[in-house]
């Protein structure tokens, strides 16, 4: 009912928005066509700012403020500020009941609780979650085994010698890279395995399906949860569960003072990667089509594919057992050896990928600055992981049942409303 409900809400307050929208733009115009127009020369001149250093970009960034200042002058000073408003907050809220019209549930297959469950969790993650939550105490309330990962431990060595000892079910309440050697370690002795997601944005658990602002409740899944089969990715042998990024931003991270000033170090990476003369960022790989490539400002690799771009479900991945890796290159040149860019990027999936370069590249694997030796050789590892999650929880991707495309999104919404919903939450 509640779906229904916010599938109503979405398509009758969406409906009026764009009536309401329509009517200021004709009824004012030519304002609208100067607001776009300063947007597009913004957008432009933020560009041509950041691909180059000094007067330039001062030039280029100064010209997209000065732009964006007209924006706000044409709508403050046209005197339909308030209606303006009336439709951004329609805007809002149709997004709002679209997400809460594709929520699911997922009632996930019953299995019997290990008998010798052990949680690692490390107290400094996500802030202090694990100790402002009291992970230690709810796990052993609940008879599972709490070992804390100290400064100096290695947490490969207190899970094998945990499972040596009889553990027969293994959890991590700490970041996704903290999550990605225990879950590793599950896949290789297929043992159940539980994400407590008390690192700082726990990506790899929203995707699963694990209530992110739940953390005690998370242990459940040790105590009455149901299990899913889900995939794990690795590069050169070294398994990751949400993305391995390359280029600008990976670049930008591996310099000096990246943590002092991280937006200038990023601007300052930006010439390198796609100036008129940048070369540092120079990769090599192959397309869907089989063509090679070089260049691009960044690639991103992802145990299954993300959702870029999309109003609804962005940068989550709707499945995370298709068996199949997420490849995304931004700014990829048009053909190898060719400097202009066919599009902004490309993003196809495949299960198996590889990246060459004349030099070790800098990555970021879940989160953590490396350094990776040529070629990177990437690969998904289909259904590999058992995992456990509370019945409490939704068991999906918050973007499970968001259908990809404008049209399927209101054909969707219409049988939501109806209560002839074709797409059942009834597997992950």
């Amino acid at each position: 009912m509640r779906r229904r409900i916010a599938a109503v809400v979405a398509l009758l307050v969406g409906a009026a928005t764009v009536v309401l929208a329509v009517v200021v733009a004709v009824s004012q115009f030519p304002r609208g066509l100067a607001v776009l127009a300063c947007v597009v020369i913004a957008a432009v001149a933020a560009w041509y700012g950041v691909l180059r250093r000094g007067i330039a970009r001062v030039v280029g960034l100064a010209v997209a403020g000065l732009a964006l200042a007209g924006v706000v002058v044409l709508v403050v000073v046209g005197g339909s500020f308030g209606v303006d408003l009336i439709v951004v907050v329609g805007l809002l809220v149709t997004l709002a009941a679209t997400r809460a019209a594709f929520t699911s549930h997922v009632d996930l297959p019953r299995v019997p609780p290990p008998q010798h469950p052990v949680l690692f969790f490390n107290p400094k993650s996500g802030g202090g979650k694990a100790e402002r939550f009291a992970v230690a105490k709810e796990a052993r309330d609940r008879g599972i085994e709490p070992i804390e990962l100290k400064l100096g431990d290695e947490l490969e060595t207190l899970v094998r010698d945990a499972v040596a000892r009889g553990a027969d079910g293994i959890a991590m309440a700490g970041g996704d890279g903290s999550q990605a050697i225990v879950a590793a370690i599950a896949a290789e002795l297929s043992l159940p395995y539980a994400c407590i997601p008390a690192g700082t944005r726990n990506h790899f658990a929203l995707d699963l399906g694990v209530d992110r602002d739940d953390v005690v409740g998370a242990l459940d899944a040790f105590v009455n949860g149901g299990e899913r089969l889900v995939d794990l990715a690795e590069v050169n042998g070294r398994v990751f569960v949400n993305n391995v990024s390359l280029g600008l931003y990976a670049e930008a991270v591996q310099r000096t003072g990246y943590r002092a000033a991280k937006i200038r170090t990023i601007l300052d990476t930006v010439p390198d990667a796609l100036g008129s003369g940048g070369s540092e960022l120079d990769m090599r790989w192959t397309g869907p089509g089989g063509h090679a490539h070089r260049g691009g400002a960044a690639v991103l690799v992802s145990n299954n594919r993300y959702r870029l771009g999309r109003a609804v479900g962005s940068g989550t991945r709707p499945r995370i057992d298709d068996g199949l890796l997420g490849i995304t290159v931004m700014g990829a040149p048009a053909e190898a050896g060719q400097r202009h860019l066919e599009r902004p990027w490309r993003e196809w999936s495949a299960p198996s990928f590889e990246v060459d370069a004349d030099r070790p590249l800098p990555a970021g694997v879940d989160g953590e600055a490396l350094v990776l030796d040529a070629p990177l050789r990437f690969r998904i590892r289909p259904g590999v992981l058992r995992v456990r999650i509370a019945p409490q929880h939704p068991g999906s991707s918050p973007s499970a049942l968001a259908p990809e495309g404008l049209r399927d999104g209101l054909a969707a919404l219409w049988h939501i409303a109806l209560g002839s919903d074709r797409k059942a939450a009834t597997s992950p």
